[in-house]
């Protein structure tokens, strides 16, 4: 074998395993981008689901006489404004999640406007399609804190990977990506009051 070969080999062997390695780096960042994808679905599907059980909750609470037409507008309108406010989770931004964000605290504000409101109808209280609403949107109520930790580690595991050095250096078309933040003034809790006479 000639000498000026062993050079040329090792120096090919290096830009191989070089342009393997990017490679590796790109395909990772392209899974941790998907998975973030895949959180931000269940998340809207979980929102989704609360949606729909509103429609049947607005339903089954207009059917009670003399109730606050007031509360179920707030609620039609607060879903309605919900349902128009889309992400595209592959290009997410900050405002743009915190625009959603807002919107779907709206919808869970008048919801719990409306859950109050209905202490004050007993034969309501008694409904079973209304309890079993009620006892669904509890459990869609979990799923959605759930489907939005689970986005938020997606986001971790993407940004960590697409921040870290050497990462950094072949990723800079990738942006790092938001994470889903509770509602401004989540921090305080809402005022209940029952006017039981």
């Amino acid at each position: 074998m000639k000498k000026w070969l062993i050079p040329v080999i090792i120096i090919v062997g290096v830009i191989l395993i070089g342009v393997f390695w990017s490679v590796g780096i790109q395909n990772s960042a392209v899974e941790k981008s998907q998975a973030v994808s895949k959180a931000w679905g269940n998340v809207n599907t979980s929102y989704q689901r609360r949606n729909d059980l509103i429609g049947n909750l607005v339903r089954t609470v207009e059917g009670a006489a003399n109730f606050e037409k007031s509360t179920l507008t707030a609620v039609t309108e607060a879903r309605a404004k919900a349902t128009s406010v889309q992400v595209d989770p592959t290009n997410i931004t900050p405002e743009q999640l915190e625009k959603f964000n807002s919107a779907q605290g709206g919808v869970s504000s008048a919801l719990s406007r409306l859950l109050v409101s209905v202490e004050r109808y007993p034969t309501l209280q008694s409904n079973q399609n209304f309890l079993r609403l009620q006892d669904e949107l509890a459990s869609t109520e979990n799923e959605i804190r759930t489907a939005r930790v689970r986005f938020n580690e997606s986001v971790e595991a993407y940004n960590n990977h697409i921040l870290r050095f050497p990462n950094k250096m072949f990723l800079s078309g990738y942006k790092e990506k938001p994470y889903f933040n509770a509602v401004e003034g989540a921090e305080t809790p809402e005022k209940v009051e029952f006017n039981i006479q």
